[in-house]
């Protein structure tokens, strides 16, 4: 059995301007070291032994290619797939490698986001993901800063406040690993979804929840940080990075 990285960076970046009308949201340099956030993600996946990658790009494609070719220099076979121009959302651009045959149904695919930076255990991930038979195996952080201020309230009286407190509840990282089974249904589910964006979290795996399938949950303590935009952008300190992160430029 194959396991192939598929990392989703395509998007707009609209969070992300002014920015983005110029650099591609994953190609945006963070930490001492101004490597794209892209570089990091690259080179989690070739530490964890995933040399076959597979990248769904679409907006300012060129800087990633550019950047990468077909990964030689990072020790890892990259291919490129070119989101539909007239389909939405991350499962249409995986539905879309699917129809063009580069992620098969003998495949694993472990699918990352392009905006998130971790130092979380991949294979051990995918040690769990094959012992448990999963169909899919969502990483979940053990729990969640929301970053404003909440409320209980009696009424309109606020009985209790909490500014940015953590919230206990699994929360999702934007790490998954996906069976090459599941790609078959996507169509379907497509059809079902009935939106203008088909995503992968949004829609593929609410169904399949609904659907009772076999989809599994890797708790972790790793770090991760989600750079989706500008404003957590410029909270990011290169000193958090380096000791995140520094182990994959040694």
């Amino acid at each position: 059995m194959t396991v192939k990285g598929v990392i989703v960076a395509g998007g707009e970046g609209k969070r992300f301007r002014p920015l983005t009308f110029y650099i591609q949201k994953c190609m945006i340099p963070v930490g001492d070291m101004e490597k794209p956030i892209l570089e990091y993600i690259v080179r989690l996946l070739q530490y964890h032994k995933i040399d076959e990658q597979v990248l769904l790009v679409g907006y300012r494609h060129q800087q990633i290619m550019n950047y990468f070719d077909h990964g030689e220099r990072f020790k890892v076979k990259m291919k490129y797939v070119m989101d539909p121009p007239d389909e939405k959302g991350s499962a249409a651009a995986l539905l879309n490698a699917y129809r063009k045959n580069v992620i098969c149904d003998n495949d694993t695919l472990l699918i990352y986001y392009g905006d998130i930076l971790s130092n979380i255990d991949l294979t051990e991930m995918l040690i769990q993901h094959r012992k448990t038979n999963a169909e899919v195996t969502i990483a979940l952080a053990k729990k969640f800063n929301v970053n404003v201020g909440v409320a209980d309230l009696d009424g309109s009286r606020i009985t209790k406040f909490v500014e940015k407190p953590d919230i206990e509840k699994p929360a999702s990282i934007g790490i998954l690993a996906i069976e090459g089974t599941v790609l078959g249904i996507l169509e379907e589910m497509k059809k079902q979804s009935n939106k203008e964006s088909f995503d992968i979290m949004g829609d593929v795996i609410s169904i399949m929840v609904k659907r009772r399938r076999n989809i599994y949950g890797y708790l972790t303590d790793a770090q991760w940080m989600d750079i989706g935009s500008v404003e957590k952008y410029e909270k990011l300190e290169e000193n958090t990075l380096r000791e995140m992160l520094g182990f994959l430029f040694n």
